[in-house]
């Protein structure tokens, strides 16, 4: 038996680490033949179904550069809309757009310049159809990567105040901020958030939190090339944006901004994204950054997805989480992350990822912690890989700088720019989190003898193992280590025909154990179907 699990760790070891791919429906918001990338979405505070979602475009033909303004209003299932916001000045439109929804469902869209410099503010009453002419927030250049946020608890002394963020274009770089007490129709004059920073600053990402709190975050550049993100900064305000709290440098990071040879030389960074719980779990009001980072530990050789956590508003930051549990230091990259914490406390996490592919593309993987950040359930949820590369008529390498990730009850929303169409364009995905890490078993009779990849895989501790079979049998399903000795039974028994699946938790008594948890390493273990029809034997990784 040692021999034969041997032959069989030799033929399949290659594949150990892979993971299996995702049966989520993938679709584009907004089909069009302009090119789109850089989504970002809002929801209505107090009805799920409206949502907004934008995305930086441009006519590859005529080099026009807008803002996409996307609709729906029945939670995502349908869109409409169109490639360009037909706010005056129409020309003035340079992308880089913010989102939010007030609560009587005016559509609120920040964007910076195109022909002046500046950040402007446009809004509509009738879900898009048509648009105010721009307000200026200002007419100092920023650089192109802020965000908008609205405080949307109706508890909040400030709710329903906007407010938007960014990085003045000039030295010494610092986060500025502006809010709107007007569903976007008027905003305060700019406010400087850490002026002056100890570095170049990048990025200025807000979100609002508990109570009418307020929290920002950057990246402390180097200042030298390759000007890489070296650490993380970070703002609290506490009275609706007037005055700020502020720790210049919150934790280290080593971020990866520059370009992916792999990929086409495409433009990547590691500026920091946040969240906040909001939940009414033992975790509400915990603070996290997420960052792409490398050669930082834990962050490997390549580039990694880390974060960070705060448990006390921000004084104090955890040391760094690495989030994708493939194998350290293996090659393969995973870039852009975006962080939502969903209204059980759920950290969610979506990034492209390369390791089922090979290093000239990638496919959309989402890491899901119920605790906090400890540890991790990995997910593929793109239906559908590609290639990326520099957009046409966008600037050096660009192929924009960030993906969204939003929550409406027990749905996840996943929105992303992919070139699989032909054509860069908003792709999303929606996922019900109370089937994530569960495969659904099918109520009609199975056509063949199967058992499926183990779900997911690499795995930290807990993965389902889906099997079929065509006729009444008697079952096993047994756990091998690489020398053949069997670890766990997980079934044994008369099972009538069709689908199953079977959980295991490497970390507990699951199944008939023959050896303790505390003995099962991080590595290679085999799973084996035994049937009266046949046998079949997949490899899987434990990763601990």
């Amino acid at each position: 038996m040692r021999i034969i699990y041997l032959l069989i760790a030799t033929s399949l070891i290659c594949n150990c680490y892979a993971q299996e791919k995702g049966t989520y429906i993938n679709f584009r918001i907004f089909p069009s033949d302009i090119t789109q990338t850089e989504p970002v979405i809002a929801v209505h505070p107090t009805n799920p179904l409206i949502m907004f979602a934008s995305s930086v475009t441009i006519n590859t033909t005529t080099g026009f550069k807008s803002e996409g303004v996307y609709v729906s209003t029945n939670g995502g299932s349908n869109w409409f809309g169109s490639d360009t916001c037909k706010g005056s000045y129409i020309g003035n439109h340079g992308g880089d757009p913010g989102v939010a929804i007030n609560n009587d469902g005016t559509l609120i869209l920040t964007h910076i310049g195109s022909l002046f410099p500046g950040v402007y503010s446009h809004y509509s009453t009738n879900l898009g159809l048509s648009w105010s002419n721009a307000i200026t927030i200002t007419s100092q250049q920023p650089e192109d990567k802020g965000s908008t946020t609205i405080d949307a608890d109706s508890n909040s002394p400030y709710y329903e105040r906007a407010y938007t963020a960014w990085v003045n274009f000039t030295s010494p770089y610092p986060v500025l901020c502006s809010y709107s007490t007007t569903s976007g129709q008027s905003w305060t004059p700019s406010q400087s958030i850490n002026n002056p920073p100890p570095a170049r600053c990048s990025g200025g990402y807000i979100k609002t939190g508990i109570n009418g709190k307020v929290y920002v975050c950057w990246a402390g550049k180097a200042n030298t090339f390759p000007f890489i993100e070296d650490f993380v900064g970070f703002a609290v305000s506490t009275n609706g944006g007037v005055d700020w709290s502020v720790t210049q440098n919150a934790f280290d990071a080593n971020g990866i901004n520059g370009t992916l040879p792999t990929k086409n030389n495409i433009l990547v960074n590691g500026l920091p994204h946040l969240d906040i719980d909001r939940s009414n779990g033992s975790r509400r009001g915990n603070i996290y950054i997420v960052t792409t980072e490398i050669n930082l530990s834990p962050a490997g050789s390549d580039p990694d997805i880390i974060l960070h956590r705060s448990t006390d508003n921000g004084i104090t930051w955890s040391s760094g989480v690495r989030v994708n549990q493939d194998l350290q230091n293996n090659g393969k990259i995973q870039y852009f992350p975006s962080i939502h914490v969903d209204s059980g406390g759920g950290v969610n996490i979506i990034y492209y990822d390369d390791r089922n592919t090979t290093s000239d593309s990638a496919e959309i993987i989402l890491a899901r912690s119920e605790n906090g950040g400890v540890s991790w359930t990995e997910t593929v949820i793109s239906n559908h890989r590609f290639q990326p590369k520099p957009i046409v008529g966008g600037s050096s390498n660009y192929q924009g700088d960030h993906i969204s990730l939003t929550s409406a009850g027990k749905k996840l929303y996943a929105f992303w720019m992919d070139n699989y169409s032909g054509l860069y364009q908003i792709w999303a995905s929606v996922i019900d989190i109370t089937t994530l890490g569960v495969r659904e078993t099918e109520q009609y009779p199975p056509e063949k003898f199967l058992l499926a990849q183990n779900y997911p895989n690499p795995f930290n501790f807990s993965t389902i193992i889906t099997y079929q079979i065509l006729t009444d049998s008697y079952v096993t399903i047994k756990v091998y280590n690489l020398l053949g000795v069997e670890v766990v039974t997980l079934v044994d028994g008369l099972i009538k025909a069709g689908r199953y699946d079977v959980q295991w938790n490497g970390s507990s008594a699951s199944g008939r154990r023959l050896h303790s948890s505390n003995g099962l390493s991080s590595g290679c273990y085999f799973y084996r179907l035994t049937t009266s029809g046949g046998t079949i034997t997949k490899p899987m990784i434990l990763l601990k």
